[in-house]
């Protein structure tokens, strides 16, 4: 059974509007297995790339969350958005818009973009 929320796949914290939107963090030891697979110290294969987001969408999976927030490197977001439809899992991009606070330009949450299927 799927839980209601969205599994946060990426390497950054949730902001208050995305934690507001349903976005669940996952727990500290899990984020250091999600960061070491996002982050790429070389260029990689196509094979490693895929192993990576299988990777990914496993851990996702094991969430039980029905969806989750992606974002990083732009080469992997394909393979990643294949492996979790594969597991059942829509894949989601925070759209944020730009806004000034005072004299400060901050990224604001307001949507979600759900990656198109193939």
């Amino acid at each position: 059974m799927s839980r209601t929320g969205i599994f946060n796949l990426t390497q950054y914290a949730p902001t208050n509007e995305q934690l507001l939107a349903g976005v669940v963090e996952p727990s500290c030891e899990l984020k250091v297995d999600i960061l070491s697979l996002l982050t790429f110290e070389t260029p990689e294969t196509a094979m490693l790339i895929n192993l990576r987001a299988l990777e990914l969408a496993e851990i996702a999976a094991l969430s039980g969350y029905e969806s989750a927030m992606i974002g990083g490197a732009p080469f992997l977001m394909g393979a990643l958005e294949r492996a979790l439809r594969n597991c059942g899992i829509t894949p989601l991009y925070s759209f944020t818009q730009r806004r000034s606070v005072g004299k400060t330009q901050i990224f604001v949450h307001v949507a979600w973009v759900e990656a198109p299927e193939d």
